[in-house]
């Protein structure tokens, strides 16, 4: 699902571009833009629906835990990231069946990059929802054990505010729970 919400802002300037083009009547609404269209609002409900799904109702277990220290990674190739669909979904005509194939193709191939690599810090909706990716080290309460994870956090991490609760899915991204308060 964070692959999926990663393109939002995407989906949204291609949407765009699409219904501007459709209401100029430089497009017609024939099947190719009805399945563009049709597809392009799924993955918009798709990505909101994913991103609610793992902030707000996901069941796993929240862990309390002292973050010993904090590195925010966000920007980390954000921008080359960012700027590649942008400019993707600006010179993209999806009027086309050919352009359509070379878009699907494109999204699947980074996917696939983006799954096996774990860049899961990678998200420019989230960016730009106000959450930040963050690789710290911390203890769980009750263990001296360090280890390490890479949580998504809205807002700048303190880590001197003594614990935090984290739904600690794995290693590679987890988000802060908000609905749980941090003992001092």
């Amino acid at each position: 699902m964070l692959y999926i919400s990663a393109f939002m802002p995407m989906y949204v300037l291609v949407l765009v571009k699409l219904v501007v083009e459709l209401i100029n009547a430089n497009l017609t609404f024939n099947v190719l833009n009805s399945i563009n269209l049709s597809t392009l609002i799924l993955l918009c409900l798709i990505s909101v629906g994913g991103l609610l799904w793992n902030i707000k109702f996901n069941k796993d277990v929240s862990k309390e835990v002292k973050i010993l220290s904090k590195q925010n990674i966000t920007d980390r190739h954000f921008l080359g990231y960012f700027s590649l669909f942008v400019l993707f979904a600006i010179n993209l005509d999806l009027s086309y069946v050919s352009f359509y194939c070379v878009y699907v193709l494109t999204l699947v191939l980074i996917g696939i990059v983006y799954m096996q690599n774990s860049l899961y810090y990678i998200n420019p909706f989230l960016n730009i929802l106000g959450f930040s990716f963050y690789d710290i080290e911390y203890v769980e309460v009750g263990s001296q054990e360090k280890r390490h994870a890479k949580i998504f956090h809205r807002g700048e991490l303190r880590i001197n505010d003594g614990t935090c609760f984290v739904k600690l899915k794995n290693e590679n991204f987890s988000f802060v729970d908000k609905n749980r308060k941090s003992k001092s």
